[in-house]
């Protein structure tokens, strides 16, 4: 008893010597890293020094530093003080050795500063040295796979408690040594052995998982080509990495929560023990938010992740002890949330959805998981005791007659966490902003006064901070590239112009929306269009075209001569649209796509676009910013082209002027808290009202 056998301390060793194998590998790779990240911040920070005047070395001395002799010898910027070395310096009159060193070390101490707050973003388009550098070493963080931080715990925790319990244990490695040992002693011993046997049984599937994770560490470095190729495939988690290494910055990841609020959410554990996937710092706290308020909205920016941080939340839950949980979402969207749950974690999805949608139902219940439903499909969900329920686009029931809005209702009432997920809480009044929140705290809905909303926008946010957290791309994505917008202006053929007189005359709004495509041999969007997406294929890009018709969408089709992927519309399945988006992003080089706004705008990722065509503006800003958002969101590599088709005096313009005030109620009231200058009901435009006003101010314009 209390005696291990040479196999069994030969299987500690091993096991011990595995986690620190592990371990000290992680560190080397991890510090290429971080040399690589330090190297490319330099080179971004120096290259802002060439802007910054030599003055600026005072502010940095209090003002000590008498700079007049450096600027008379040509000195204009820090970047020239950092390029000489302080004994070119010294030659300079009236510079001695320790001014030269002091001078020196004002110059280094701003470079680190603009180093520790550099913004980097890899061009995957532009990669130099030391970019390159960079994303290779990258590549053999993130291709050890999402299991890498679940070995390296495990490493961590047996090299802490393996190692004193071998060491206590000595004795007990022979016989002899036990007899010749104090009492005390070969008490604390057996009580090692015990210990130590105890960890090798509950580690018994540990070694292979840290074996893995060692192995692929080990591996030699990739070739630039390919490490560069894997970085655009999945960029998210080469970003997410990136961020952990160079350290966020505080306070981005909380919104506009209060600080007790805030400093709540930050404490609450976040167990990664059934996740597959790394965390950035907003989307942590995201998840943390959702555990720790239970009915929340998420409102976050489109192209953040607010489907990782659900599920984030979810795999917390099922290692506190939950089974099940529900995801309510959009036809359109649902296999896109089980395929991210399959990924992203190691629950089992279930589509509720199909022909196999009762024996799905029937699994779900019996094993538990999550169950993936449509909001249309929710009221038909067996009953469960769930962990929590996700409602994605939860915009969907903003209002509360429908029947999906109904049945949400009731799940809602029986769920004890629920997680709202939208980018576009309000897109047209602030009192359907107050409808969600009433289906999560309908006490909190109840005391939202009208004065709140009177009172401007910090007013409306404050009160509604239990509920509510939202994050901006600006904010919390600096690597994403930019977007670059354009309206493309046209005049109309003059066979789109009769078109549009006649629509006009018959108060036909649609009509008029699409007149500008009535005729394709003629019409001068369709013409700029095709040039659009002729350099686009010059330069390999790939393009999605959005409009609200059909009727445009087959005129594009046509145009280009079956060489678009596509259309996507409302009565494509959720599989055939989530087949043709994945073919679409697979096809080498360039590639068009065509979509409806209304099904492409919602729950696909397109990042594989970097230019977007708008055929027409669109009746509702959210939807717009929707569209594009799938395409400028977290995994765009490329800066991304948006480019608006508009006709002058006509329907595009009437419509931008007056849409142009609904993003401005959305941006006070949702998006950030500067102060409103109005009502929310001041400048509401609804969907009639706004064809009513254009069709009154054309038809004004144009008829006698």
């Amino acid at each position: 008893m209390g005696i291990l056998g040479p196999v069994d301390f030969e299987n500690a060793d091993l096991l011990l010597a595995d986690a620190r194998t592990l371990l000290d590998e992680h560190a080397a790779v991890r510090a290429q890293a971080v040399h690589a990240l330090d190297a490319l911040r330099r080179d971004v920070a120096r290259a802002g020094l060439e802007s910054v005047p030599v003055s600026r070395l005072k502010d940095v001395t209090d003002g000590r530093l008498r700079i007049a002799t450096l600027e008379k010898a040509g000195f204009a910027t820090v970047r020239q003080v950092l390029d000489a070395t302080p004994y070119e310096l010294q030659l300079l009159p009236g510079i001695g050795a320790r001014t030269a060193g002091q001078i020196h070390a004002a110059a280094r101490q701003i470079e680190q500063a603009a180093a520790d707050a550099a913004s980097l973003r890899l061009d995957v388009d532009l990669p130099d040295h030391h970019t390159t550098e960079l994303v290779v070493a990258l590549h053999r963080l993130v291709g050890a796979g999402p299991d890498l931080p679940r070995a390296l715990h495990a490493a961590e925790d047996l090299a802490g408690r393996l190692a004193p319990l071998l060491a206590a244990a000595r004795p007990a490695r022979s016989r002899l040594r036990m007899m010749v040992t104090l009492p005390s002693r070969r008490r604390q011993a057996r009580e090692a052995v015990e210990a130590v046997e105890s960890l090798l049984t509950d580690n018994d599937g540990t070694r292979l998982l840290i074996a893995q994770a060692t192995t692929d560490l080990l591996r030699p470095p990739a070739r630039d080509f390919e490490a560069w190729a894997d970085f655009e495939s999945r960029s998210p988690e080469y970003f997410a990495l990136l961020a952990e290494l160079a350290g966020e910055p505080l306070g981005t990841e909380r919104g506009l929560l209060p600080d007790d609020l805030a400093a709540k959410v930050a404490a609450q554990p976040l167990d990664d023990t059934h996740r597959r996937v790394s965390l950035r710092g907003y989307q942590a706290f995201g998840a943390r938010f959702a555990l720790v308020q239970e009915r929340v909205i998420i409102g976050d920016e489109m192209g953040l992740g607010k489907s990782i941080e659900a599920i984030a939340a979810l795999a917390h839950l099922r290692a506190s002890g939950d089974t099940h949980f529900l995801v309510a979402c959009p036809a359109s969207v649902l296999i896109n949330w089980v395929r991210e749950i399959g990924a992203r974690s190691t629950l089992r999805a279930y589509p509720l959805h199909g022909p196999e949608r009762l024996a799905a139902q029937q699994e779900w219940l019996l094993r538990g998981g999550v169950a993936v439903a449509t909001l249309d499909g929710l009221h038909r969900v067996e009953p469960a005791d769930l962990g929590m329920l996700v409602v994605d686009e939860a915009h969907y029931v903003k209002n509360p007659e429908t029947k999906r809005s109904r049945a949400v209702a009731g799940w809602c009432g029986r769920a004890r966490r629920v997680l709202f997920l939208t980018g576009t809480p309000m897109e047209n009044r602030v009192e359907e902003f107050r409808t969600l929140i009433a289906y999560l705290r309908p006490g909190l809905a109840a005391e939202l006064r009208s004065s709140d909303v009177v009172a401007g926008a910090q007013a409306f946010r404050k009160a509604v901070a239990p509920v509510y957290l939202r994050r901006n791309q600006q904010d919390v994505l600096a690597e994403l590239p930019d977007r670059v917008e354009a309206d493309e202006w046209v005049e109309f053929s003059g066979a789109d112009l009769e078109v549009y007189r006649e629509a006009v005359a018959k108060g036909n709004f649609m009509a008029m929306r699409r007149a500008a495509y009535a005729e394709p041999a003629t019409s001068a969007k369709l013409k700029r269009l095709l040039e659009l997406i002729d350099d686009a294929e010059a330069n390999g890009l790939k393009v999605v075209v959005f409009s609200y018709f059909r009727a445009v969408l087959a005129a594009v089709g046509a145009a280009l001569d079956g060489r678009a992927h596509g259309p996507l519309s409302g009565d494509v399945s959720a599989e055939r649209r989530q087949r043709v988006v994945d073919e679409f992003s697979a096809a080498a080089g360039h590639a068009v796509l065509l979509s409806q706004v209304q099904a492409g705008g919602v729950g696909l990722n397109l990042q594989a676009a970097s230019v977007v065509i708008l055929c027409e503006p669109q009746v509702k800003p959210s939807m717009e910013t929707q569209a594009v958002g799938r395409a400028h969101r977290m995994g765009q590599v490329r800066r991304v082209q948006v480019h608006r088709l508009l006709t002058v005096d006509s329907v595009d313009q009437r419509m931008l002027d007056i849409l142009r005030r609904k993003s401005r109620l959305f941006d006070a009231y949702a998006r950030r808290s500067d102060l409103a200058e109005s009502t929310g009901d001041a400048v509401d435009v609804s969907e009639q009202s706004l064809a009513r006003l254009v069709v009154e101010e054309e038809q004004r314009r144009l008829l006698p």
